[in-house]
């Protein structure tokens, strides 16, 4: 895959593309924290698609919001819409990892007549939040959000640094060659060494949640074909007594389970790409 750049209207995306431009399209988003390199081990297996997986914004390479701008789904939807946009894509394919995952399922709901269909790897839909934790939510995020203005990001003088904390990140525990396509990725050279080019605003707290009962609202607009794949052992998050309320909320779905870890798609790339049938 090459490097290429996405000039949309909301902004500068970097991504990685495999140059079979007249195949179907298929875009790759990546979880939390992580990039579009997430997606390399399996572009092998994913040659039959005009591939592009993105730095979500605010991730790799791509562009961070303004100072006076929060990141929240409806603008990643907005976001993602104008990447499509400038690639010339009126439908395509979504392949989502995790967070990836949760925004393409609300992209299916939001915007039906732009997707074909959903490949989603450890997530259906977004982290929900009870509504009586609004406040307490809101006002933490507003203190920690206050807090950050100003504060400079932790810098290492050795990428194998980088490498051993995301190796070390709880509950998204990575293998030594993962984290490293990822953190190659993932920093970038600063005065005494490196630091994650991430946007810091992205490891705070999300301010707003949807409670499960929108978030499953959502999930019954999904008008294309799904197949969902969740590694065994499930995370703590997904739990299968939610993941299989959620399943039945989306009309036309396959949901499969594979022995793994959560970046199951980073350590085992062919048995993914069969599963799913892409």
């Amino acid at each position: 895959m090459r490097e290429i750049f996405i000039d949309s209207a909301r902004g500068r995306f970097a991504a990685l593309r495999n140059d079979r431009t007249h195949a179907p399209k298929l875009l790759a988003m990546h979880g939390w924290l992580d990039n579009a390199a997430s997606f390399r081990p399996m572009a092998p297996w994913l040659a039959h698609y005009d591939l592009v997986a993105l730095d979500m914004p605010g991730h790799g390479r791509s562009f961070h919001y303004p100072d006076d701008a929060e990141y929240s789904m409806f603008s990643t939807l907005l976001d993602l819409l104008a990447a499509a946009d400038a690639l010339g894509w009126s439908r395509f394919a979504v392949l989502g990892h995790s967070m990836g995952g949760a925004i393409a399922s609300m992209l299916a709901a939001a915007a039906p007549e732009r997707i074909e269909r959903l490949f989603l790897i450890e997530a259906l839909g977004p982290l929900a939040a009870a509504e009586d934790t609004t406040a307490s939510r809101l006002r933490d995020s507003v203190i920690q959000r206050r807090a950050l203005d100003g504060k400079r990001k932790r810098v290492f003088g050795d990428p194998q640094v980088a490498v051993q904390a995301r190796m070390q990140t709880s509950i998204t525990a990575l293998d030594e060659g993962s984290s490293r396509l990822l953190v190659e990725r993932g920093i970038r050279a600063v005065e005494g060494g490196y630091e994650w080019s991430s946007d810091a605003r992205l490891t705070l707290p999300t301010a707003v949640r949807m409670s499960e009962t929108q978030i499953r609202d959502c999930l019954r607009a999904i008008a294309c074909p799904t197949t969902l794949l969740v590694a065994d052992p499930p995370p703590p998050y997904f739990t299968p007594a939610l993941r299989d309320a959620r399943v039945a909320c989306v009309r036309d779905i396959r949901c499969v389970s594979m022995p793994g870890s959560h970046h199951l798609h980073m350590t085992h790339p062919a048995e993914v790409v069969a599963v799913l049938g892409l």
